[in-house]
């Protein structure tokens, strides 16, 4: 994190500082982009196009420009199926969708809307692509889900997944991003579309029961009678998120012991307490963020949240509150590969350059190959889908894995199942999975993990893509000699768009932001919480003096 933690992270928001709903959806309609400057056009991160209505980042011309992209790309693809489309509670998301739909309904695109104008999370669209291309060698279906993830409340987001379920890559988005903006600096001439109550009665514009099938599915990737029959008591909290109408249908079709401690949406996020930095993120791995989970960790035996689009998940054990994400990744791994008989002898596991070495001491246990690969869930969609990969993970609480008989579920990460998981460990191994990652660090190791941001300019985070073992010059970090000096992931030979640096017990990772004048240093010790600030301290000192010599 950079920066002073706000004294009011963890508290609730004065309603005087909420964002104003009213004035945000005016400016997405009102707002016009300049597609001359940088921050008003199309750009696509590595979870679509975001962005906040307020500084014309995310507005209506976006949305129906990248909208038409979409409807070109799927042409020249060849792409004829259904396209499933989600939204989460941010209150940009309907407005989006109405624009989107008036779009994609011109284009006589065949959509799947949800039946009651109700919310969808990411993986439920993800899975509906995988379910209904299962066995299809053409009429394929892909999907679009509208949110920004954890972002603040003032902001849009609008995300494209292939048909293979995941989240789009490099060669997809380019062309959608770069269509797009030729569609903006044309003043969208090459835009078809119909007002938007005509979209609602096309004859391609259908409604789907999203909830149900995704409900229903679940038994065959989580051991859901192992946590009926136990009685484990589970507190569920969506952070007003997706998730929010699936976890009543959850409850009743399995019959556990679940309660729902908040099912409240309101697009302000009122009952969100502040992040680090004071401003409101529904980031389920803070713990400022999920501060009023975690006050009530004492009532459940496990308990858990999703982000906005219930990609994410955060765990709160009675043992041990809130878990570092990589700490639950590990955990999730260990009771995963010994409890699904099913799966592959050669399932490898998926984690990215930045996940922490405790996935490799677990693996190195059970005798699984690790696959490391750069940031994104990109890079694990493949092995999922040919379930080559059993599991894939990544540091920023997100994952997804296989179904129990091996087959793929989802290409996206699944919060929900993530969170149904921890009951089942708690139910299955009659301890937490707190308790299970103590243990696990009393045979391997106890790491100390950190990410922190410094301050770089442009200029400065270019250097990263021409960064060498030779430029950097590190041949010894924290009084251990370096094993390591990588700028490519050793799992598939893709740039990480930084560097890493390894010893026989610590690394460092640095890599530049995508959206600020930072970058980030995550880092790791098995040695002591000393050791870590020693990484931290002579990684830093390397990367400012290849910034002086330019």
């Amino acid at each position: 994190m950079a920066g002073d933690v706000s004294p009011l992270a963890g508290k609730t928001i004065d309603p005087n500082r909420l964002v104003n709903v009213p004035r945000l959806v005016t400016a997405y309609f009102a707002g016009k982009p300049d597609p001359s400057i940088p921050g008003e056009r199309v750009a696509f991160g590595t979870s679509g196009h975001r962005g906040s209505a307020f500084n014309n980042a995310f507005n209506e011309d976006h949305i129906v420009a990248v909208s038409q992209a979409v409807c070109d790309y799927r042409r020249g693809a060849g792409i004829t199926g259904p396209l499933f489309i989600g939204i989460d509670t941010h209150a940009l998301a309907e407005p989006a969708l109405a624009s989107a739909l008036e779009v994609f309904a011109a284009n006589g695109v065949e959509v799947m809307i949800d039946a009651h104008g109700g919310y969808t999370p990411t993986p439920v669209i993800s899975r509906a692509i995988l379910t209904y291309n299962r066995g299809r060698s053409d009429g394929l279906a892909d999907g679009v889900v509208v949110t920004p993830s954890h972002n603040p409340p003032e902001d849009g987001g609008f995300k494209y997944n292939p048909p293979n379920g995941g989240p789009a890559d490099t060669d997809i988005t380019s062309v959608v991003e770069k269509a797009a903006n030729a569609l903006l600096a044309d003043g969208l001439k090459g835009v078809k579309r119909i007002p938007y109550a005509r979209a609602l009665k096309a004859a391609n514009v259908h409604r789907r029961d999203y909830v149900t099938p995704y409900v229903e599915d679940l038994a065959n990737v989580v051991d859901m009678e192992a946590i009926r029959t136990s009685g484990v008591k589970i507190g569920i909290d969506p952070l007003g998120g997706a998730a929010v109408h699936y976890w009543q249908p959850i409850i009743e079709r399995y019959k556990i012991d679940a309660t729902i401690v908040s099912d409240a949406v309101d697009p302000t996020f009122r009952f969100m307490t502040a992040d680090w930095d004071g401003k409101i993120r529904m980031d389920c791995s803070s713990p400022y963020a999920m501060a009023r989970l975690i006050g009530m960790r004492g009532d459940f035996d496990v308990a858990f949240a999703n982000d906005t689009d219930a990609d994410r998940h955060g765990i709160v054990t009675r043992s041990s509150g809130l878990m570092n994400p990589n700490h639950y990744l590990a955990v999730a791994i260990s009771y995963l590969f010994a409890h699904r008989p099913e799966w592959g002898a050669n399932a490898a596991i998926g984690k990215t350059a930045v996940s922490s070495a405790m996935i490799d001491r677990v693996a190195a246990k059970i005798g699984r190959k690790v696959v490391e690969t750069p940031v994104g869930f990109k890079w694990f969609v493949d092995g999922l889908i040919g379930g080559s990969f059993g599991f894939g993970g990544e540091e920023s609480a997100g994952a997804s894995f296989l179904r129990r008989d091996g087959t793929v579920w989802t290409t996206d990460k699944d919060g929900l199942i993530l969170g149904l998981l921890a009951a089942e460990i708690t139910a299955v191994m009659k301890a937490d999975p707190g308790e299970i990652y103590q243990r696990l660090t009393a045979e391997l190791g106890a790491p100390f993990y950190a990410r922190i941001d410094a301050p770089a300019n442009a200029a400065q985070k270019a250097l990263f893509k021409t960064l060498t073992a030779d430029k950097l010059g590190i041949k010894e970090l924290a009084g251990e000699p370096v094993t390591a000096t990588l700028t490519k992931a050793p799992g598939n030979n893709q740039s990480i768009g930084g560097v890493k640096v390894t010893t026989a017990n610590g690394w460092f990772a640095a890599r530049p932001s995508g959206t600020e004048d930072v970058y980030k240093i995550y880092a790791e010790s098995f040695v002591s919480a000393d050791h870590l600030r020693q990484i931290q301290d002579e990684a830093q000192a390397a990367l400012s003096a290849m910034f002086a010599a330019g």
